[in-house]
């Protein structure tokens, strides 16, 4: 017996798919814009971009740079009902985040690292960072500015749904997991919270009959090997629980922690805040006090 995987298509057949679907008279978007609709229907099937074009279509006659949110709409519907990954629309940008000068600084000097000039100097892309500290230090705020600063799709894995009560369910939702998390490179992939879901997992007994070590020994070892552009920010709240092999160089680039804020870091959080509510009246408030 021959396996064969048909995967996800990649730009390419994309390209050729609205080609074959959309005459060219009423494909009236070119060059950046079409670009854009193509990389947005990166991590969906074949027949549902057939259906999103032929929706298009069938609404207006012609396909616009306005079906690009009507793509994002399909690709979040279609995540969503994986019920492993969340399609996260990324607002949030570095300069909404007050303080963490050396987390922002690493992130601004990577912000070419996935594109083509890169790869034909050679330079490897990121792999990934782990941001740990006690709640509410920032670590879930500064993933989202991470996609916005790179202008990447951010998909959020709680590592928990990967684990399923059926014999082999949780190794299946990692390898759907990891195949939708490639189709949809370059994209940035936030394992929020992997202290709950890996915390321990080295230990002699799991009471899972292994499960768990076996999910987390396919995601190291994807995370070692990938070859694809997928950022990874991991956040964590205790360090101390986690498995050593995941904390050893390859896996990570760096590992920030995120400590509560000192006072120059305290005074720009206060300022973010209130230019995003009082913008016009920040100068009748002392900052220094507050």
């Amino acid at each position: 017996m021959v396996i064969i995987d048909f995967p996800l298509p990649g730009l390419t057949e994309i390209q050729e798919l609205i080609r074959t679907t959309v005459p060219p008279e009423r494909l009236k978007i070119q060059g950046l814009g079409q670009e854009q609709l193509i990389r947005a229907c990166q991590g969906l099937t074949r027949q549902r971009i057939q259906r999103i074009l032929a929706r298009a279509l069938a609404q207006k006659n012609q396909v616009t740079e306005k079906d690009i949110d009507l793509v994002l709409e399909e690709k979040k519907q279609y995540i969503r009902q994986t019920e492993i990954l969340e399609f996260y629309p990324a607002s949030a940008t570095l300069s909404s985040v007050g303080g963490l000068e050396n987390l922002k600084e690493w992130v601004r000097q990577r912000r070419n690292s996935f594109g083509e000039q890169a790869a034909k100097y050679g330079l490897p892309t990121p792999k990934g960072v782990l941001l740990v500290g006690i709640q509410g230090t920032g670590k879930s705020l500064s993933a989202k500015a991470i996609a916005q600063e790179w202008r990447m799709p951010l998909l959020r894995l709680d590592a928990g749904r990967l684990f399923g009560g059926i014999v082999g369910e949780s190794e299946g939702r990692t390898r759907q997991m990891i195949q939708i998390a490639e189709a949809m490179a370059p994209c940035v992939l936030w394992l929020d919270e992997i202290d709950k879901a890996f915390g321990g997992v080295g230990g002699e007994y799991s009471g899972d009959s292994g499960t768990s070590k076996r999910v987390f020994g396919g995601l190291i070892t994807w995370m070692q090997e990938k070859t694809k552009p997928v950022f990874i920010v991991a956040t964590a709240n205790n360090v101390q629980v986690l498995p050593a092999e995941l904390l050893r160089k390859g896996r990570f680039d760096e590992i920030f922690f995120l400590n509560l804020p000192t006072e120059p870091e305290r005074r720009e959080i206060w300022r973010v805040h209130l230019e995003r509510v009082r913008p016009s009246r920040i100068r009748d408030f002392q900052l220094d006090e507050l």
